[in-house]
């Protein structure tokens, strides 16, 4: 007959084998566990906002042309910078030449008719003084004399309106910048009442302006007491901008003025800011990013972000009370400063914050704080 033995295994909690929980061998008890912590303080932190826009020229000027008439050259090309006073389009003078031609020969026949009308009165003159002619003649020679004077004003202007028509039909830059495609062709009949009324625009872009939306909210919160919500200079400061990629751009901004509408779907008021562009880095079109403080630096609650857990949208630190108890906190986030994180809600001033070594902690746990400085 073969005997089966049984063994009994009776298992003990690990602790009891050394002498119960928290306890070392021989009954003494584990010390508290040692952890940083940094004091919560409050600090002055600038209002720094971010923004998202697209980059738009200073301003654009249209090029119309003021006489009618074929365009028979184009002097640019399309999409490149120009400079003020350079020649764009020429458009054929021969009429408008015709036409001054004839403005100078009137020019010339009254002159011939002044000086014809002066004789007639100089001669008069004396004549009238010993009665050799009566008084209504010398008045006659005198009004001929005045309306041929006029003639000749008006054959005048007349030269000088005809040269300028010819001159219109050369057309110059007004201002610098860079130049959008030509709308007409050459041969293209151009001008006022026709499909060509406007042949380019020229942007200006020596400055670019950005728009900055800040929601009434926030406006309300940093603007502090103005005189107008219209008058906003001095509510933006350190203004700075980068690019899609990243990197920034080495001028500052500058405030220029404030649009005179608020955005009735996003409930923002724009401002605009304008950085200068010497070297043409810019372009209008532009996505850019813009950084700016708003308003007045406020105080805030500040710690350092390694003292912080986010998990699954939960933010939180575990604040050391003067008993040396840890609790944990859920807390409310500003924005970052540096290292360091914003509390809206969630610590007060002087309250000591672990930094380090929140992984083994459970709430109400006695620990032995180390504070640093």
């Amino acid at each position: 007959m073969k005997r089966i033995a049984f063994f009994l295994f009776i298992c003990l909690p690990a602790a009891s084998l050394i002498g119960g929980c928290g306890k070392r061998r021989g009954g003494e008890a584990m010390p508290p566990l040692k952890v940083g912590v940094v004091e919560a303080v409050t600090d002055t932190v600038p209002n720094h906002m971010r923004f998202v826009s697209r980059i738009a020229s200073n301003f654009d000027a249209l090029i119309e042309p003021r006489v009618n008439g074929y365009l028979v050259a184009t002097h640019f090309n399309s999409g490149m910078p120009v400079r003020k006073g350079q020649l764009l389009f020429t458009i054929d003078p021969n009429l408008l030449s015709t036409t001054l031609l004839a403005a100078e020969a009137t020019l010339e026949s009254a002159r011939a008719q002044e000086v014809s009308a002066r004789n007639n009165f100089e001669r008069a003159v004396p004549l009238a003084r010993i009665d050799a002619i009566s008084q209504t003649q010398l008045d006659q020679y005198t009004a001929e004399y005045a309306a041929a004077r006029s003639a000749v004003r008006s054959a005048e202007q007349q030269v000088r309106n005809a040269r300028l028509q010819v001159g219109y039909t050369k057309i110059y830059a007004p201002i610098n910048g860079i130049i959008a495609a030509g709308k007409a062709h050459v041969g293209d009949y151009v001008g006022v009442g026709t499909q060509f009324a406007v042949l380019t625009t020229i942007s200006n872009i020596d400055t670019v302006a950005v728009n900055v939306a800040i929601p009434m909210a926030q406006y309300l919160r940093y603007a502090g007491r103005r005189p107008s919500i219209y008058e906003n200079d001095g509510l933006l400061s350190d203004i700075r901008l980068s690019l899609a990629d990243g990197v920034a751009y080495p001028f500052e901004g500058r405030y220029a003025y404030t649009q005179k509408d608020v955005s009735s779907a996003m409930g923002t008021i724009v401002l605009v800011v304008k950085f200068p562009n010497p070297d043409y880095m810019l372009k209008p079109g532009q996505f850019a990013r813009v950084t700016a403080c708003v308003g007045q630096a406020l105080p805030c609650v500040v710690v350092p972000q390694r003292a912080v857990s986010q998990l699954q949208g939960i933010n939180s630190v575990w604040v050391v009370a003067r008993d040396s108890t840890a609790c944990y906190r859920r807390v409310t986030l500003g924005r970052t400063v540096g290292d360091r994180w914003c509390i809206l809600s969630g610590v007060e001033a002087g309250e000591w914050v672990v930094e380090a070594g929140t992984q083994k902690l459970h709430d109400g746990q006695k620990v032995h704080p180390l504070l640093n400085r």
